[in-house]
């Protein structure tokens, strides 16, 4: 008689322990590719999260004040006028002649040279630039003052220019236009087109001056008119002042026309043609330029120009322009 052990084994039994086993390993291998899928996502949490550190990191760094340093070595200095003069932009009074005096206290500095490529803009702020350079020459008389025009020094940029020692350009420059201007349209004849009805209310006779819905009046004209003949008279006087006897005598001169660099040598607005580099190597005799151009602060540079957009428009509607 045969016994339980010598019975072939059960098909079945073979078919349940390889059914046991490959449902093992599918669990394994999830539980494998879980575990696997939340390393990776931890990972690039991690890489996410610095990320957004670097960027507010980044941004602390932007928003910090940016300190003059002091150099310590013998040197010439240099300060950008570029761009638009106005309050709102980075070349606005306030800024530039903050690092106009550091320069000129820094015992180290041998001379400044007003790097010029701007096309001009607010007659105040360009004003407010020249009286303190020649304040800070007064305090300080052998401390020589160059501009260097690039590409284009006219209008509130030669207002500041007429503040220095000596003007330099290029032979390709474009140096003038000492004149004043006042922008404005005139929407009445739209406004008409379209149907429209212009309602303003004003306390005062003239606080409606130069509305850009109502036809332009005489009497509005003929005062615009008076203020800038009397900032244009401003502005002559200060290059008479600063270029003296250089300038020949020629009424174009103060019409707001402009030359080139190497047109604008004979009729006096410049002293000759030279470079940055060769100023600082050949006049003030050092080559070491430092750079006193005041940093920009970008998140402030960031919300003043969103908030000054807002009212740009109106703004350039009525605004002086040395242009």
């Amino acid at each position: 008689m045969a016994s339980l052990g010598d019975l072939p084994p059960n098909p079945s039994d073979k078919t349940a322990d390889e059914s046991l086993q490959w449902e093992r390993k599918v669990i394994h291998d999830l539980a494998f590719a879980a575990i696997k899928e939340q390393r990776n996502s931890r990972r690039w949490g991690y890489v996410f999260k610095g990320l957004i550190a670097l960027y507010f990191i980044a941004l602390l760094l932007l928003a910090m004040p940016q300190g003059q340093h002091q150099p310590s070595q013998e040197h010439t200095a240099l300060i950008d006028i570029q761009g638009v003069i106005a309050a709102d932009t980075e070349t606005n009074a306030t800024d530039i002649t903050k690092s106009i005096r550091h320069a000129f206290d820094n015992e180290q500095a041998q001379g400044l040279i007003l790097r010029m490529n701007t096309p001009g803009g607010s007659p105040v702020q360009s004003g407010m630039i020249y009286d303190e350079i020649q304040r800070l020459k007064q305090k300080r008389p052998d401390f020589p003052v160059y501009a260097v025009i690039e590409d284009i020094c006219a209008s509130g940029g030669y207002y500041i220019a007429a503040a220095a020692t000596k003007i330099y350009a290029d032979k390709a420059s474009i140096v003038g236009s000492i004149g004043v201007r006042m922008d404005s349209f005139g929407f009445q004849q739209a406004i008409k087109q379209l149907g429209i009805e212009r309602r303003s209310l004003t306390a005062g006779e003239n606080k409606a001056f130069l509305d850009p819905f109502l036809p332009m009046q005489k009497k509005d004209v003929q005062h615009a008119q008076l203020m800038l003949d009397n900032v244009h008279q401003q502005f002559i006087h200060v290059v008479k002042t600063g270029r003296g006897e250089k300038l020949v005598d020629n009424p174009d001169l103060f019409s707001g026309l402009f030359w080139s660099g190497e047109q604008a040598l004979p009729l006096g607005l410049v002293d000759g043609l030279a470079s940055s580099d060769s100023v600082a190597r050949d006049l003030i005799g050092n080559d070491i330029i430092i750079n006193y151009t005041p940093k920009p602060d970008y998140l402030d540079q960031f919300a003043n120009r969103f908030a000054s957009s807002l009212h740009q428009i109106g703004y350039k509607l009525t605004s002086i322009q040395v242009y």
